[in-house]
């Protein structure tokens, strides 16, 4: 299907687990709980939420930050396979993550380039880390603190004829199934689907979001 568009979340759908949410756990004091609570909660913003929670972390620790990640994260049964799916069927496939730079390209390295990645950045010149976010919301965007505004970017990047397809796990990812043609959903985005009416398909691993795109879709392998 030529006018099919995937965009497709990076911490706890690409990788098994929340990359930030790892982070947290092994480097931040206990305060950064309370932080997610608010997040999850839907009390603070996502922007707001997430760089509080990188500014409990000093700048001493970043090697070992990096080095963790690289180490502990795990990509998704079925990944690779899902990249040669898209690349063979020229769908674009677009990665749009509340996620940082500094792990989010490392980890998409040894599956080649995508039609595009958009994600946070990282600052490491105070005595805290600090993050950045380059893709704001739009004047669109109902929320208005995403971090990483998944809406306004499809809404920057889709032809008014094209399908979309939105794949996702967590909170950071509902603006965007708002939007998505087909919803592939996990853990809390699934929660929030269903409390909010949006139509969606379960998955757990890349093998099933190829079989949800052909049966929905008619993209035949």
């Amino acid at each position: 299907m030529s006018n099919l568009v995937v965009f497709c979340d990076f911490d706890g759908t690409i990788t098994n687990q929340d990359n930030i949410m790892a982070i947290m756990k092994e480097f931040a004091p206990p305060e950064w709980t309370s932080i997610k609570d608010d997040i999850l909660g839907q009390r603070i913003s996502i922007q707001d939420g997430v760089a509080k929670m990188f500014t409990l972390l000093p700048v001493e620790s970043k090697d070992d930050i990096i080095s963790f990640v690289l180490k502990q994260a795990v990509i998704r049964d079925g990944f690779s396979e899902f990249v040669s799916y898209a690349k063979k069927h020229n769908i674009p496939l677009y990665i749009v993550s509340g996620g940082i730079d500094f792990f989010v390209h490392k980890l998409l390295e040894p599956f080649g380039t995508f039609t595009g990645v958009y994600c946070n950045t990282s600052e490491f010149s105070k005595d805290t880390i600090h993050i950045k976010f380059p893709y704001s919301c739009d004047d669109q965007c109902t929320s208005q603190g995403c971090g990483c505004c998944k809406p306004s970017i499809i809404r920057t990047l889709l032809d008014q004829d094209a399908v979309s397809v939105v794949i996702g796990d967590s909170i950071t990812d509902l603006e965007a199934a708002k939007l998505g043609n087909v919803v592939i959903a996990r853990d809390f985005l699934i929660e929030k689907c269903d409390e909010l009416n949006i139509p969606y398909e379960p998955f757990e691993n890349f093998h099933d979001v190829i079989k949800i795109i052909d049966a929905k879709l008619g993209v035949e392998i």
